[in-house]
């Protein structure tokens, strides 16, 4: 089982929401990719984006303070 430490991956980020809407999004992009490649796998794609947020593979732009 992937255990997620919503703490650890929550550190430096201003709002849940953007880190919601990126790993959402950041999932939606690698479904769509394993479809058009035909890719076949038993992994996650929300798991794998989450992977990708927490080793700073990618990284979310946040909305400034005064668009919260």
């Amino acid at each position: 089982m992937h255990r997620v430490d919503v703490d650890e991956l929550f550190e430096g980020k201003q709002s849940k929401y953007a880190l919601v809407v990126g790993v959402s999004k950041r999932a939606r992009q690698i479904t769509k990719s394993f479809e058009d490649e035909g890719i076949v796998t038993n992994e996650k794609p929300v798991l794998l984006a989450i992977d990708e947020i927490k080793n700073h593979q990618i990284n979310l732009i946040e909305p400034d303070e005064d668009e919260l």
